[in-house]
């Protein structure tokens, strides 16, 4: 499907972004491992998070949909049941990486892990080898990817310093260790988004908080809440925030936002630049304290001129996804910006530093890859043009972004791709114009 994205003269309203994915999958997959019913509220009703559900499914939980939100009757820490069929994650590099976590500890259990194309590339020796180390067997078709097996067995509280700050590999150890033997204790290399920790927190783990060394006891069992509400995501919400710096005129509020302090380096990049954008940012703890709920916050955005700057290595975990969306504001800012530590951005559902080195540069802007980041030097403008999405959902909604605010507009191909994350998109779009 390809859409025709034409400038606009502004973008002005007031809306709620959707419901934030990465809670939405950790949620669900904490609720299977629960003894207890969870109603999940505000759900995100999108592709990977779908995904998500019909995993759960296949491992035993019972998941009904009602008008005030998903249901979810777990199975226990200890009880999924195998499935018949190997579970497909679809697009979810969320789901893939997290889930085996809890799939390790079902001592004499063997679960097969599958996906899309896109999946298959994506590499899975940063959960398999802390796996491992705890006693879990992983085999892999080629030692890195999918389709896999994970063989489940007794584990072992392990020490384990993350080699990259990563969410998701910190969550898949965080699970493994709720069904090990003594503690286990991660070293993690920066900040990264901390909803797992919130969680578990909340369903009564006992988790302890030095510098960067963060522990985690073994449990009997999970109790979380009778009911968990998602907060709208701040990664969706930044497509709809950048439309309004970068639009002449614009004048845009979004309401009930997660404000977390792990998601808020995007709009602190942008703050940096020099948008105009008013919310309450939740602060990070200085005590070592894991906080068990999701700040939210309404964020008021104005359009303004901009100005370049430099994202540090130590930057980058907080502001992953939004990246793209950086690189974007910097055509409009007059002189270099550089991305740098940012590799990682390699191994999302495309190479997204060479996806948006041809986005960008084939609708005008002057920008190149680095080993590890981008470097973009702004004119103050994008000229336009046309922009294949290649099945990223974010390189998508990167192109409408950029249509919106460009001199001639932007022809989007796949930009269907937007349903992973944001299924609403457009239509949210259009109300704004």
């Amino acid at each position: 499907m390809k859409v025709l994205i034409e400038p606009a003269g502004r973008i002005k309203g007031k809306l709620t972004a959707p419901a934030d994915k990465s809670i939405s999958h950790r949620a669900a997959i904490l609720a299977v491992m629960a003894d207890e019913p969870v109603l999940i509220t505000n759900y995100l009703e999108a592709a990977d998070t779908l995904s998500t559900l019909n995993a759960i499914e296949q491992l035993g939980a019972l998941v009904e949909r009602r008008s005030e939100g998903v249901m979810i009757r777990g199975v226990g820490l200890r009880n999924a049941q195998v499935p018949a069929q190997p579970i497909d994650v679809g697009n979810a590099g969320t789901l893939i990486r997290i889930l085996p976590g809890w799939l390790a500890g079902q001592v004499g259990s063997s679960f097969q892990l599958d996906g899309d194309e896109s999946i298959r590339r994506r590499p899975i020796d940063r959960i398999a080898e802390p796996l491992r180390l705890m006693g879990a067997s992983i085999v892999a078709s080629d030692e890195r990817h999918a389709p896999f097996t994970v063989e489940g067995a007794r584990l072992q509280g392990i020490d384990y310093a993350l080699p990259v700050a990563s969410a998701q590999v910190k969550s898949c150890i965080a699970l493994a260790a709720l069904t090990a033997e003594g503690p286990t204790r991660i070293t993690e290399l920066g900040a990264s988004r901390d909803h797992t920790e919130r969680l578990m927190v909340n369903a009564g783990v006992k988790i302890s908080r030095e510098g960067d060394d963060l522990t985690i006891f073994p449990a009997d069992e999970l109790t979380l809440p009778e009911r968990i509400e998602i907060p709208s995501d701040p990664s969706s919400a930044a497509f709809l925030i950048t439309a309004a710096v970068l639009v002449a005129g614009s004048r845009l509020l979004i309401e009930d936002c997660s404000v977390n302090w792990t998601r808020s380096g995007f709009i602190e990049i942008a703050k940096r630049m020099g948008a105009v954008i008013i919310t309450d940012l939740e602060e990070r703890p200085s005590d070592g304290g894991i906080a068990q709920q999701e700040p939210v916050s309404d964020i008021d955005v104005t359009a303004g001129p901009l100005k370049p700057t430099t994202v540090t290595a130590d930057e980058v975990p907080l502001a992953i996804d939004e990246l793209p969306l950086v690189a974007l504001m910097a055509c409009f800012a007059e002189g270099q910006t550089r991305i740098e530590g940012a590799g990682e951005l390699r191994l999302k559902e495309s190479d997204r530093i060479a996806a948006v080195v041809m986005a960008l540069g084939g609708l005008g802007a002057e920008v190149e890859a680095t080993d590890d980041g981008l470097i973009v030097n702004g004119h103050g403008s994008l000229r336009g043009g046309h922009l294949d999405a290649a099945g990223d959902h974010r390189i998508a909604m990167l192109g409408v972004v950029a249509g919106l605010a460009s001199q001639e507009g932007v022809e989007v191909v796949g930009v269907e791709a937007a349903a992973v994350s944001y299924p609403n998109f457009l239509d949210d779009v259009a109300a704004l114009r």
